[in-house]
């Protein structure tokens, strides 16, 4: 059990048979009145989005959460698959679980995979990857650093911004959080 009072960003409750996260909070102390707790929780499942107001000191269930880490082996229809590499074991994940982080995600990957009540929630990807620039525009002969940003596609198929002076075929290293150019890699 965990009370409203304890509510930090990221932290998972269970409500109405469901595992939601909190987005953000707020204590709220009225001159007349009770004290309350004001959140945005988000359905790890769904994704949806809605604002709900506790008593302080409400108690409720805080969702016992596992993680495993698991390697992307290959996709199959629509669906992700990973694979325990002690256990032998599948996991089949759909693109809605895995979310915007399946833009970064390529076969041979290693992710936290995160399950509740033994069913996969979500996927979490590392802080950044290193991927390989399959499509931009040449650089040119004094593009520097900070003269300015262009598209870049990588092999996964995602788009980021990076510094002029990079150029296809080069390993970048990317912020999965931002979706930011970190650096080159080599």
């Amino acid at each position: 059990m965990i009370s409203s009072n304890d509510f930090r960003t990221g932290t998972t409750i269970e409500l109405d048979g469901q595992v939601w996260r909190v987005v953000e909070f707020l204590h709220v102390k009225p001159g007349k009145g009770s004290a309350f707790v004001r959140t945005k929780l988000k359905a790890v499942q769904s994704g949806n989005v809605v604002d709900k107001t506790f008593r302080a000191g409400e108690t409720m269930a805080q969702a016992v959460l596992e993680k495993a880490t698991l390697q992307h082996t290959y996709m199959e229809g629509e669906d992700f698959v990973f694979m325990d590499m002690s256990s032998y074991e599948e996991t089949r994940l759909t693109a809605k679980q895995i979310g915007d982080g399946r833009k970064y995600l390529k076969e041979g990957m290693e992710v936290s995979v995160i399950y509740w009540n033994g069913k996969p929630l979500e996927v979490e990807l590392p802080n950044s990857v290193t991927l390989q620039v399959t499509q931009t525009d040449p650089g040119v002969k004094g593009d520097t650093a900070t003269g300015g940003t262009k598209p870049a596609i990588v092999e996964t198929g995602a788009q980021v911004m990076v510094p002029l002076f990079i150029s296809i075929g080069e390993k970048i290293k990317i912020d999965t959080r931002t979706d930011n150019y970190l650096g080159r890699e080599s």
